[in-house]
């Protein structure tokens, strides 16, 4: 089995890279790549799409890339499995209103949005670490329970308009969406590489998983 993680100059992916290849290793569940060539991609059993900056800057320089049409493909014609983390995951909204609004991927339904705590005194970003509040199930969540921690950093979160895409939130004197999915898809806002035992728990069952 080979996982696709997508280098499409979004980020630092060194970490993210060394999380997955720890699971894939201790699993005994193939090879992980990063990997800017589309016919890895298009190739790979899963892929991952990392992301860390502006949701316009990233969606420009990913529709700009040589594996964009190739992850189009892949996730949309042939159901691979596939994780949106950070970024990654707030490009799978309908739109994003960063600095100005700009078309995502469309593949749930929601729009990203700047985080407005009730609480003035919560600063923003959001960074840290904040306990989950589970809303489904899923496969990826398994022995994932209300209250564990994972790490977050950023500044905008997506707003869900159909509730049943959205598997977990958090409280941060507001609903911070923490976990979208539908179909084979799923995205992490917080970063499972930064998130210890819980966040390698969620990145293996990714790489177990069978839709």
């Amino acid at each position: 089995m080979l996982t696709a993680i997508i280098d499409y100059e979004s980020g630092n992916l060194h970490s993210a890279q060394k999380a997955f290849e720890r699971m894939a290793s201790e699993l005994d569940v193939g090879q992980v790549v990063v990997t800017a060539d589309p016919d890895v991609v298009a190739g790979a059993d899963r892929i991952v799409l990392p992301g860390d900056g502006a949701f316009p800057a990233c969606r420009t320089a990913l529709e700009s890339s040589a594996v964009y049409q190739a992850l189009i493909e892949a996730v949309e014609t042939k159901a691979r499995p596939f994780m949106g983390i950070c970024v990654g995951m707030q490009l799978m909204a309908k739109q994003g209103h960063e600095y100005e609004t700009t078309r995502g991927l469309g593949w749930v339904d929601g729009e990203v949005s700047k985080i407005t705590p009730n609480d003035p005194a919560l600063k923003v970003p959001h960074m840290g670490w904040n306990d989950l509040i589970i809303d489904a199930t899923h496969p990826v969540l398994d022995g994932v329970k209300n209250g564990d921690h994972v790490y977050f950093v950023h500044s905008y979160h997506m707003r869900m308009a159909t509730a049943a895409h959205r598997l977990a939130h958090v409280d941060y004197a507001s609903d911070i969406t923490a976990i979208v999915g539908r179909d084979t898809m799923i995205g992490l806002q917080f970063h499972p590489e930064k998130s210890a035992t819980l966040g390698l728990k969620m990145i293996g069952n990714f790489l177990t998983w069978r839709p």
